[in-house]
């Protein structure tokens, strides 16, 4: 009872947990965060999207890049459960400007 007691409260307490938001400026990078991984993003403007690169990496110092051509409305969900929390960060394009959101996650 106490170990689902507790497993409640944590899921509560995840799905609580404030977003972290913070404005990317083109060809300037962003801090992301996801626990046990850390690494920057940032976008460049092409023809086809504005092009959004993200890379992380953890204490093993492996790294791994993700890429995407984002359009006005469109998202990049990265997510790790690494550090044991679930987090996600989304990168999101809202007209001219690009965005890091960062949240733990109940899964």
């Amino acid at each position: 009872m106490k170990r689902i007691l507790a497993s409640l409260t944590a899921a509560a307490l995840l799905s609580a947990s404030p977003a972290i938001s913070a404005e990317v400026n083109p060809a300037h990078g962003q801090t992301i965060d996801l626990g046990a991984l850390k690494g920057v993003a940032y976008y460049t403007v092409r023809p086809e999207g504005y092009h959004v690169v993200a890379t992380l990496a953890g204490e093993d110092s492996k790294s791994i890049r993700f890429e995407a051509n984002l359009s006005d409305g469109q998202s990049l969900v990265v997510t790790s459960s690494e550090s044991g929390t679930p987090t996600k960060v989304e990168l999101s394009r809202k007209a001219d400007r690009v965005f890091v959101e960062s949240v733990a996650v109940a899964h």
